[in-house]
Protein backbone atom coordinates (compact mmCIF):
# COMPACT_ATOMS: atom_id res chain seq x y z
CA UNK A 1 0.00 0.00 0.00
CA UNK A 2 1.55 3.70 -0.76
CA UNK A 3 2.08 5.54 2.63
CA UNK A 4 3.92 8.52 0.81
CA UNK A 5 3.90 10.31 -2.31
CA UNK A 6 5.44 13.24 -3.57
CA UNK A 7 4.16 16.72 -5.28
CA UNK A 8 6.91 18.55 -6.44
CA UNK A 9 4.80 21.68 -8.10
CA UNK A 10 3.74 24.86 -6.36
CA UNK A 11 -0.02 24.88 -5.93
CA UNK A 12 -0.70 27.73 -9.48
CA UNK A 13 1.16 25.46 -11.79
CA UNK A 14 -0.86 21.99 -10.29
CA UNK A 15 -4.36 24.18 -10.80
CA UNK A 16 -3.41 25.27 -14.39
CA UNK A 17 -2.72 21.79 -15.56
CA UNK A 18 -5.85 20.39 -13.81
CA UNK A 19 -8.30 23.15 -14.91
CA UNK A 20 -8.85 24.66 -11.32
CA UNK A 21 -9.04 27.39 -9.61
CA UNK A 22 -6.23 27.37 -6.81
CA UNK A 23 -7.86 29.87 -4.56
CA UNK A 24 -5.12 30.76 -1.57
CA UNK A 25 -3.73 27.43 -1.44
CA UNK A 26 0.12 27.96 -0.19
CA UNK A 27 1.66 24.63 -1.16
CA UNK A 28 4.56 24.43 -2.42
CA UNK A 29 5.91 21.25 -3.17
CA UNK A 30 7.13 17.95 -1.18
CA UNK A 31 6.27 15.16 0.35
CA UNK A 32 2.72 14.41 1.64
CA UNK A 33 2.63 11.65 4.20
CA UNK A 34 -0.32 10.58 6.37
CA UNK A 35 -2.31 13.05 8.30
CA UNK A 36 -0.95 15.60 5.97
CA UNK A 37 -2.79 18.23 4.39
CA UNK A 38 -2.15 18.34 0.40
CA UNK A 39 -4.06 19.93 -2.81
CA UNK A 40 -6.79 18.02 -4.01
CA UNK A 41 -8.99 18.46 -7.34
CA UNK A 42 -12.69 18.48 -6.85
CA UNK A 43 -15.88 19.32 -9.09
CA UNK A 44 -16.48 22.72 -6.82
CA UNK A 45 -19.51 21.34 -5.45
CA UNK A 46 -18.59 20.75 -1.39
CA UNK A 47 -20.11 24.02 -0.40
CA UNK A 48 -23.25 24.66 -2.69
CA UNK A 49 -26.63 23.13 -2.27
CA UNK A 50 -29.33 23.46 -5.14
CA UNK A 51 -29.36 21.38 -8.49
CA UNK A 52 -26.19 20.41 -10.00
CA UNK A 53 -24.71 22.92 -12.87
CA UNK A 54 -23.22 21.63 -15.74
CA UNK A 55 -19.85 23.77 -15.84
CA UNK A 56 -19.34 24.24 -11.69
CA UNK A 57 -15.91 25.57 -11.76
CA UNK A 58 -12.88 22.65 -10.56
CA UNK A 59 -11.48 23.54 -7.08
CA UNK A 60 -8.13 23.12 -5.66
CA UNK A 61 -8.58 22.69 -2.18
CA UNK A 62 -6.55 21.40 0.88
CA UNK A 63 -7.38 17.97 2.46
CA UNK A 64 -6.22 15.94 4.74
CA UNK A 65 -5.09 12.18 3.59
CA UNK A 66 -6.86 9.72 5.63
CA UNK A 67 -10.27 9.49 6.38
CA UNK A 68 -11.95 8.66 9.94
CA UNK A 69 -12.87 4.79 10.10
CA UNK A 70 -16.05 3.71 10.48
CA UNK A 71 -17.62 3.29 13.25
CA UNK A 72 -17.29 0.00 13.68
CA UNK A 73 -13.66 0.12 13.53
CA UNK A 74 -13.80 0.64 17.16
CA UNK A 75 -10.46 2.61 18.81
CA UNK A 76 -7.85 0.96 16.69
CA UNK A 77 -9.28 1.67 13.99
CA UNK A 78 -6.85 3.89 11.97
CA UNK A 79 -7.44 6.30 9.43
CA UNK A 80 -8.72 5.18 5.93
CA UNK A 81 -5.31 5.81 3.25
CA UNK A 82 -6.81 4.22 0.21
CA UNK A 83 -10.22 2.56 -1.16
CA UNK A 84 -9.73 -1.39 -2.27
CA UNK A 85 -13.48 -2.22 -2.40
CA UNK A 86 -15.46 -0.52 -4.68
CA UNK A 87 -18.18 -1.80 -3.16
CA UNK A 88 -18.09 -1.30 0.22
CA UNK A 89 -20.94 0.37 1.72
CA UNK A 90 -18.19 3.09 3.01
CA UNK A 91 -17.20 4.17 0.14
CA UNK A 92 -19.69 3.25 -2.07
CA UNK A 93 -22.38 6.16 -1.43
CA UNK A 94 -19.45 9.06 -2.50
CA UNK A 95 -18.40 6.96 -5.33
CA UNK A 96 -21.53 6.82 -7.00
CA UNK A 97 -21.86 10.29 -6.23
CA UNK A 98 -19.43 11.70 -8.67
CA UNK A 99 -19.20 15.36 -6.71
CA UNK A 100 -17.69 13.14 -3.89
CA UNK A 101 -14.80 11.87 -6.66
CA UNK A 102 -11.57 13.90 -6.62
CA UNK A 103 -8.36 14.10 -8.49
CA UNK A 104 -5.44 14.14 -6.16
CA UNK A 105 -2.12 15.93 -8.11
CA UNK A 106 1.21 13.86 -7.19
CA UNK A 107 4.81 13.49 -9.14
CA UNK A 108 5.49 9.99 -7.47
CA UNK A 109 4.66 7.23 -4.85
CA UNK A 110 6.56 5.48 -2.91
CA UNK A 111 6.37 1.39 -2.71
CA UNK A 112 8.69 -0.51 -0.42
CA UNK A 113 10.35 -3.35 -2.79
CA UNK A 114 10.35 -6.89 -1.32
CA UNK A 115 13.85 -8.06 -0.19
CA UNK A 116 16.60 -5.74 2.12
CA UNK A 117 19.85 -4.37 0.99
CA UNK A 118 23.18 -5.40 2.22
CA UNK A 119 22.66 -3.88 5.81
CA UNK A 120 19.34 -5.78 6.21
CA UNK A 121 16.96 -2.79 5.12
CA UNK A 122 13.84 -2.41 3.31
CA UNK A 123 14.47 -0.55 0.22
CA UNK A 124 12.03 2.43 -0.84
CA UNK A 125 11.02 2.62 -4.60
CA UNK A 126 10.12 6.10 -5.82
CA UNK A 127 7.65 5.24 -9.05
CA UNK A 128 6.91 8.00 -11.84
CA UNK A 129 5.48 8.50 -14.86
CA UNK A 130 7.46 8.61 -18.06
CA UNK A 131 4.62 10.22 -20.02
CA UNK A 132 3.14 12.94 -17.05
CA UNK A 133 5.56 14.22 -15.03
CA UNK A 134 2.51 15.70 -13.11
CA UNK A 135 -0.13 12.66 -12.74
CA UNK A 136 -3.13 12.70 -10.91
CA UNK A 137 -4.93 9.51 -8.83
CA UNK A 138 -8.44 9.28 -8.87
CA UNK A 139 -9.45 10.02 -5.12
CA UNK A 140 -12.92 9.99 -3.07
CA UNK A 141 -13.41 12.62 0.04
CA UNK A 142 -15.56 12.60 2.81
CA UNK A 143 -16.51 15.30 5.60
CA UNK A 144 -17.63 13.13 8.64
CA UNK A 145 -15.63 14.58 10.66
CA UNK A 146 -12.76 16.19 8.60
CA UNK A 147 -11.77 17.21 5.34
CA UNK A 148 -10.21 14.23 4.05
CA UNK A 149 -9.51 12.06 1.28
CA UNK A 150 -8.44 8.64 0.30
CA UNK A 151 -7.22 7.00 -2.94
CA UNK A 152 -8.67 4.47 -4.91
CA UNK A 153 -6.11 1.12 -5.39
CA UNK A 154 -6.68 -1.52 -8.32
CA UNK A 155 -4.28 -4.27 -8.71
CA UNK A 156 -0.64 -4.40 -9.47
CA UNK A 157 0.83 -3.43 -13.13
CA UNK A 158 3.93 -5.76 -13.87
CA UNK A 159 6.29 -3.25 -12.63
CA UNK A 160 5.04 -2.75 -9.44
CA UNK A 161 4.27 -6.70 -8.66
CA UNK A 162 8.01 -6.74 -9.37
CA UNK A 163 8.88 -5.09 -6.82
CA UNK A 164 6.57 -6.86 -4.20
CA UNK A 165 3.54 -4.41 -3.91
CA UNK A 166 0.08 -6.59 -4.04
CA UNK A 167 -2.32 -3.02 -4.79
CA UNK A 168 -1.07 0.68 -6.21
CA UNK A 169 -2.63 3.97 -7.13
CA UNK A 170 -4.91 4.11 -9.38
CA UNK A 171 -3.74 6.63 -11.74
CA UNK A 172 -5.33 8.46 -14.19
CA UNK A 173 -4.55 9.09 -18.12
CA UNK A 174 -2.87 12.14 -19.09
CA UNK A 175 -6.18 13.06 -20.94
CA UNK A 176 -8.38 15.83 -19.04
CA UNK A 177 -11.18 13.75 -20.91
CA UNK A 178 -10.14 10.87 -18.12
CA UNK A 179 -10.09 13.62 -15.77
CA UNK A 180 -13.51 14.96 -16.48
CA UNK A 181 -15.23 11.69 -16.81
CA UNK A 182 -14.14 10.72 -13.26
CA UNK A 183 -15.04 14.16 -11.86
CA UNK A 184 -18.09 14.48 -13.39
CA UNK A 185 -19.39 11.18 -15.50
CA UNK A 186 -21.46 8.28 -13.62
CA UNK A 187 -19.97 5.60 -11.80
CA UNK A 188 -20.43 2.91 -14.91
CA UNK A 189 -17.65 4.87 -17.04
CA UNK A 190 -15.93 6.20 -13.84
CA UNK A 191 -15.14 3.19 -12.27
CA UNK A 192 -13.49 1.88 -15.71
CA UNK A 193 -10.68 4.36 -15.02
CA UNK A 194 -10.24 1.94 -11.67
CA UNK A 195 -7.24 0.17 -13.25
CA UNK A 196 -3.64 -0.92 -13.69
CA UNK A 197 -1.52 2.10 -15.16
CA UNK A 198 0.97 1.44 -18.33
CA UNK A 199 3.82 -0.81 -17.12
CA UNK A 200 5.85 0.78 -20.03
CA UNK A 201 4.86 4.47 -18.87
CA UNK A 202 6.37 3.71 -15.42
CA UNK A 203 10.21 4.80 -14.12
CA UNK A 204 11.26 2.96 -10.72
CA UNK A 205 13.97 5.08 -8.83
CA UNK A 206 16.00 5.19 -5.19
CA UNK A 207 15.77 7.96 -3.47
CA UNK A 208 15.62 9.10 0.36
CA UNK A 209 12.23 9.05 2.07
Amino acid sequence: MTVVYRLDYPAAQIAAQFGAAAGTDPWAGGLVSPGQFAPVITAGREAIAGPRQPHQPRRMVPRLWGVPPPPGAGERGGAVLSVRNLESPFWIGNLRNSEFRCLIPATAFMVWSKGVDAAGKRVPRWISCTDQPLFAFAGVWKDSEVPSFALLTCEPNAVLHGLGAERMPAILPPDPEAWRQWLNGGWDRAQELVQPYSSSAMRPGIRDV
